[in-house]
């Protein structure tokens, strides 16, 4: 079974592109993702592992992620082998997400409307601060 689990932040925003010929989409991003443990320096450990999204999953990621968002991740791992410029063996491993499921707001909605802000936008609905404000 190859199956994996991961929670982390992006260290950069995800990077998107298509495929020659078939135009299927992939995105790749990095995830930090903190070790359980504090290492022998005294200070918590970060690996930062590479994470590829394809088609609709890629455009999604790429669309609605940026640098520091939050996620889960869920998929497998995969390694590849390639052969360099200079004519070496290199070898990669990155997970290949079958899920991303976003744990944190954007920093644009994460933003406090007033009641006239909200009541012009969405008609007559506005915020209630506690049950002593509902109508019913």
């Amino acid at each position: 079974m190859n199956k994996v689990l991961l929670i982390g932040r992006l260290t950069r925003d995800p990077e998107i592109r298509y495929t020659a010929g078939t135009g299927i989409a992939v995105t790749t991003f990095t995830l930090a993702v903190d070790r359980p443990y504090v290492g022998q320096s005294g200070q918590r450990e970060t690996d930062f592992i590479p994470v590829v999204c394809w088609r609709r999953l890629a455009e999604l990621v790429a669309n609605n992620l940026t640098k520091g968002r939050l996620v889960a991740i869920s998929g497998s791992i995969q390694t590849r082998k390639y052969q360099a410029q200079d004519g070496s063996n290199r070898y990669v491993t990155e997970v290949v997400a079958d899920e991303v499921k976003f744990l944190d707001k954007p920093k644009e909605q994460a933003a406090t409307f007033t009641h006239d802000e909200v009541a012009s936008d969405e008609g007559d609905f506005f915020p209630v601060d506690g049950e002593d404000e509902i109508p019913f």
